[in-house]
């Protein structure tokens, strides 16, 4: 029987790294802005009966093996935007993300994830190993979110805005709006040592990572060393703090430029240093985040705070959610923007919502960011966003 468990586990792990390798080669930066986040089951035991469902009842016992290690989660995203910018009406219909992935528990301390996004691309695999027998310390190697900032861990499927994070975290994490690193979904290439001590009252993460973004080698001989510290002194109450300490590479093509850097040139290796403070308190009565960021890329500074969270309005399931967001791109060029959130959302089933927003914001692009012509302009920008969220874990 032993001999058979053996068989077992060694079969099952090799088909994942087989497989996860194969999902790995090819895939090709896109330019897509979304972001989502590496996301744990919370109920194993109703995806281990939803899997025994698919099983014959008189099926092998490895199978049941199987289907009692692996879990399966996904969501959809999708919505319509009506948008007023620079004088000019724009609408339109959006599929925003549309995730899939699975996590096998090859052992007790020994585990895989691999996630696909099927608007864009792949968008996780890693494997994750627990040293010690309790939570205190796990390797994690693969693809994976880096941990700067509050929000980037975070879900967009808990997350209070259509446009999901604040403006400061989508430029300093890689999400997608700094032209010099492209789009990443904040994820890297990388090794992570985390773990939590102290009844789970204090979380840290200590990450090496390539620094260049998802599904490619690295551009330069630099590693990004980042570390997160999480501390609940209270229930409700967590108190976040990361930096990041590396080198960027610049991905942009000859005579393109950052229109909020501009001195950095095509294939430039320049400093890229962060750091964020923030506090997350949730209760029944309200939900509220914020957190203030301050990046460095070479000689520019920039720096923001943001607030955002959400009432419940009579029940839990409705909503009112509102956020105050400001970030200076390029503190010695005035590339200030204020950003305001007002809406509602509406918990039909579970984790599954209905949103609708307005969204203000006092500056914005005329053009694309690594376009030389673009210029940043302060002048009112009006949209009004909804959206639908299905999910199911």
């Amino acid at each position: 029987m032993k001999t058979k468990d053996f068989f077992t586990k060694a079969t099952l792990a090799v088909a994942l790294a087989i497989f996860s390798s194969t999902a790995a080669m090819g895939q090709q930066e896109q330019a897509v802005q979304d972001t989502e986040s590496t996301e744990q089951a919370e109920s194993p035991q109703e995806e281990q009966r939803m899997l025994r469902k698919i099983v014959p009842d008189k099926a092998p016992d490895w199978m049941k093996d199987v289907a009692d290690r692996i879990q399966l989660h996904g969501y959809a995203q999708g919505g319509y935007t009506y948008a007023h910018q620079g004088g000019a009406n724009t609408n339109t219909f959006l599929l925003r993300r549309v995730l899939f992935w699975a996590n096998a528990q090859i052992t007790d301390r020994w585990s895989f994830l691999f996630m696909h996004d099927f608007s864009s691309v792949v968008q996780e695999f890693y494997t994750d190993f627990r040293i010690t027998k309790n939570k205190a310390l796990t390797v994690r190697l693969g693809q994976f979110k880096n941990g700067l900032s509050l929000e980037n861990p975070l879900s967009p499927t808990s997350m209070e805005a259509i446009d999901v994070y604040s403006e400061g975290v989508t430029y300093l994490t890689g999400c997608g709006s700094d032209p010099l690193m492209g789009v990443q979904y904040g994820r890297d290439l990388g090794l992570s040592l985390y773990g939590e001590t102290n009844n789970a009252k204090l979380r840290y993460e200590l990450q090496v990572m390539d620094g260049q973004g998802i599904n490619k080698k690295d551009g330069n001989n630099f590693k990004d060393i980042i570390a997160r510290v999480e501390y609940r002194p209270v229930k409700g109450l967590n108190l976040v703090a990361s930096g990041q300490i590396g080198r960027g590479h610049n991905i942009l093509a000859a005579g393109r430029t950052s229109v909020y850097n501009p001195t950095i040139q095509a294939g430039d290796d320049y400093k890229r240093n962060r750091w964020t403070v923030g506090a997350d308190y949730k209760s029944k009565a309200f939900n509220v985040h914020g957190e203030y960021l301050e990046g460095y890329d070479r000689n520019v500074v920039s720096r923001g705070g943001y607030i955002t969270g959400s009432v419940p309005l009579g029940t839990p399931k409705v909503e009112f959610v509102g956020s105050y967001d400001y970030f200076n791109f390029n503190t010695s060029r005035g590339m200030d923007q204020h950003k305001v959130i007002a809406g509602l959302q509406y918990w039909f089933f579970k984790k599954c919502r209905l949103q609708v927003q307005y969204v203000y914001l006092n500056a914005y692009l005329t053009g694309k960011p690594d376009d030389p012509a673009t210029q940043f302009v302060h002048g009112n920008n009006h949209s009004v966003m909804c959206q639908m969220q299905v999910r199911f874990n």
